[in-house]
């Protein structure tokens, strides 16, 4: 089989699904690669793939779970992602892109990405977190986001004015989210009453 493009995470390279697809598509023109959907909630959502030859019969299959609190991406788009690894796991055990792992680069990233996000901090507890350090204020924000600051600043050590920075970040994010999933879905991640109608205040005054 073609030795498919990789890309590299912490020392070890993944084939990317869409890499994947790709090569099926090409290659396996007559076979079929679909979707059920084995259980979906709206906490979390479980995808079977089925890969199959031209006489219909089941040559693979991958399953893949994802939950909607996991990332911050993962609450207007688990059911996607999930669709994706699921696709990625059964192309592999198809035997498309294991050089190096079954696993699809979409798949590990992802695990690594609940693991931040669930702790945005690998150094000791009260370290210090500023602005500056984009990469892990992004962390820390969407942990915040889902958490609330008052969790993160208990973390962290912040100057007054970066806690006001932090505090409106996650202010933003929560705006948006409530203009792309409804104010409604607000309720479900733990914000007060009075934070919703700020937002609510927020929403309308930007449209005016």
């Amino acid at each position: 089989m073609t030795k498919l493009k990789t890309v590299n995470i912490k020392g070890k390279e993944y084939v990317e699904v869409n890499t994947r697809i790709k090569y099926f598509r090409q290659n396996f023109k007559d076979w079929s690669l679909t979707s059920e959907l084995v259980e979906l909630t709206n906490e979390s959502v479980l995808i079977k793939a089925v890969i199959r030859n031209p006489e219909g019969r089941i040559i693979a299959s991958g399953y893949a779970q994802e939950e909607k609190s996991s990332s911050y991406i993962n609450k207007t788009s688990y059911i996607e992602n999930c669709e994706t690894s699921a696709w990625g796991r059964a192309l592999g055990n198809l035997g498309i892109g294991i050089d190096s792992s079954v696993a699809s680069y979409e798949e590990v990233k992802t695990a690594i990405q609940k693991q931040e996000t669930q702790t945005p901090k690998k150094a000791k507890q009260g370290a210090v977190l500023t602005p500056n350090d984009s990469e892990r204020w992004s962390k820390a924000a969407d942990y915040a986001f889902k958490n609330g600051t008052t969790k993160l600043f208990s973390m962290y050590v912040l100057s007054d004015e970066d806690k006001g920075k932090m505090k409106s970040e996650v202010f933003s994010k929560a705006v948006n989210y409530a203009k792309e999933n409804g104010v409604d879905a607000l309720e479900g991640l733990g914000f007060s009453e009075n934070y919703i109608k700020m937002i609510i205040k927020e929403i309308y005054s930007a449209d005016e």
